[in-house]
Formats: structure tokens, C-alpha cells, sequence
């Protein structure tokens, strides 16, 4: 039986020692969260996010504007936000509606107030193996495999699902701490052929039980990102019931990324604070 990857108990944990360095600073970091249309989803989202950052002691501004927003108001926003000194970083949720951009609009933030590490300029320092602003759910997965001491070095790592905002930037991270790396995705033939070779498996493509058991190595660590809301509930990627008969450990959905990503928010928008700020 898999030993299961507490993300809310590491979260708790995560948020206390922010909460204790934040309490000593002079001023408080101020992150700025901004919805665009009211998908449900979204707004749960920031929701947490807002609370968390009000008990951690981070000053929290929401900007929630319709869906007819246009990209050139988004944008101008964003240029007042990135200027605006209680402001250290700003988080734009998305998806935006299909009529703005989300490149241009994510571009547009001041890199150093890019909280989700999703601009240009973050990405390009990812690829040179430069983590000083990573997208916040990597972040928590690698996050939670050091805390359980998984092993990553030397190992075979399979990521489902290409995203701009899990995918890439989790297989990157691994890359940088020497697994090998296999990223698979809907056109990738024979998808069990692949999991059954890993040691990591990080569930990312948003599809309720797309990994079962029968996909799963024996001693795996199983990582499930996918949130899926089937008849009320939470579901995510992995079959998790059965799969965690076979994996060595496995993260619960809810209860496993989810807590971390919003951890890893809170780490960053501090981070963001300090290098605006100056204070180590």
C-alpha cells in the first residue's frame, strides 16, 4: 500500500513558517489576483487564494472584471498594477475568455512581479535551469517529492499532459535534478508502455481515471495534478483507490497538489516581495 503524499499537511506546514517571517517584515508583500468572467472554477480559486494570503498576513487585492473585458483594459491594469508600490506580484487566473490573449496579457506583467512564473522572461530562465520564478504547481510537486524524500536523480519521469503552465515546466524541473524525462500527451501511442517504465508519474492531463492501476509500476511514486468536478466531487487523473495498491506513494485528490500549489503562491509572492524590496 502507497504512502500517501499529505500536500494539505506540508501545506500547513509551509503557510506557518511564512506566516512567522512575514510577521518580522516591515511592510506586508502584496499580491493583486485578477478575474476576468465569472467561470465558477475560477472564482473557487482565487477564493482560496484570498483567504490563505489574508492568514498568512499577505495583503490581498482582488480586480474581478466582466467577461467583456477587452484585452487592451486588461492590459492597462496590469501597467497600473506593475507600478503600484504595495503591489509585489500579480496573478492574472486563467483561462481568460477567447477573446484576449493570454500570452500578450501574461507579457504584459512586470517580471518582477510574475507570481506564477508564467512571462517570457521566467520561462527562458527555466530552460536555462534558472528556478527563481517557476509556475506554482511544479513548484509543489517537486516540493512534496523532497519533503518525502522520493528519489529524482537518475530516475525515469513520465509527464502526461504538455501544458505551458504543468507540463513543460514539471518535466524542466526534473530535467534540472537529472531524471529522464518523458513527456506524453493525447497523441501519444501506447501510454501505458510508457507509465509502466516510470518511477514518477505526474498526472496532468485533466481526464477523471485516465491512469489505472494496470499503468502503474510497482514502487512508483504517482503524483495526480487533474481536478476534475464529476457529480459533485473532486476527481482527478488516477485511478486512486486501486493505484495506490501498487504505487509506493501517491498524492490524494483533494488534498495532494492542490494545497501545494497555493503554498508555493504564497512562497512566491514573498520572494517577489524580496527582491522588490531588497530584504534577504
Amino acid at each position: 500500500m502507497a504512502t500517501i503524499l499529505d500536500g494539505k499537511k506540508a501545506a500547513e506546514a509551509i503557510r506557518s513558517q511564512l506566516r512567522d517571517e512575514i510577521s518580522r517584515l516591515g511592510k506586508k508583500p502584496g499580491l493583486a489576483a485578477i478575474i476576468v468572467g465569472s467561470n465558477p472554477a475560477s472564482k473557487m480559486y482565487v477564493d482560496i487564494k484570498e483567504r490563505t494570503c489574508r492568514e498568512t498576513g499577505i495583503l490581498s487585492e482582488r480586480y474581478s472584471l466582466p467577461e467583456a473585458t477587452t484585452e487592451s483594459g486588461l492590459t492597462e491594469l496590469i501597467k497600473s498594477l506593475n507600478s503600484k508600490k504595495t503591489i509585489h506580484a500579480i496573478l492574472v487566473q486563467l483561462p481568460l475568455p477567447k477573446h484576449i490573449s493570454e500570452h500578450r496579457i501574461l507579457s504584459a506583467i512586470e517580471a518582477s512581479k510574475d507570481v506564477d512564473g508564467f512571462t517570457s522572461h521566467s520561462k527562458s530562465q527555466l530552460l536555462a535551469g534558472n528556478e527563481s520564478s517557476v509556475p506554482c504547481t511544479p513548484k509543489g510537486i517537486i516540493r512534496l517529492l523532497e519533503l518525502y524524500k522520493i528519489p529524482i536523480e537518475g530516475k525515469n519521469a513520465v509527464i502526461i499532459g504538455r501544458s505551458e503552465i504543468v507540463g513543460k515546466p514539471t518535466a524542466l524541473m526534473l530535467l534540472n535534478r537529472n531524471a529522464t524525462v518523458t513527456i506524453c500527451h493525447s497523441k501519444t501511442a501506447n501510454l501505458r508502455e510508457h507509465t509502466l517504465k516510470a518511477d514518477i508519474i505526474v498526472a496532468a492531463a485533466g481526464k477523471p481515471g485516465l491512469v489505472t492501476a494496470e499503468m502503474v509500476r510497482q514502487g512508483s511514486a504517482v503524483i495526480d495534478v487533474g481536478t476534475t468536478k464529476v457529480n459533485g466531487r473532486l476527481i482527478g487523473d488516477v485511478d486512486y483507490e486501486k493505484a495506490r495498491e501498487k504505487a509506493g506513494w501517491i498524492t490524494p485528490v483533494p488534498g495532494g497538489v492542490g494545497p501545494m500549489t497555493v503554498a508555493m503562491l504564497l512562497e512566491n509572492t514573498l520572494q517577489c516581495y524580496k527582491n522588490i524590496e531588497g530584504e534577504k
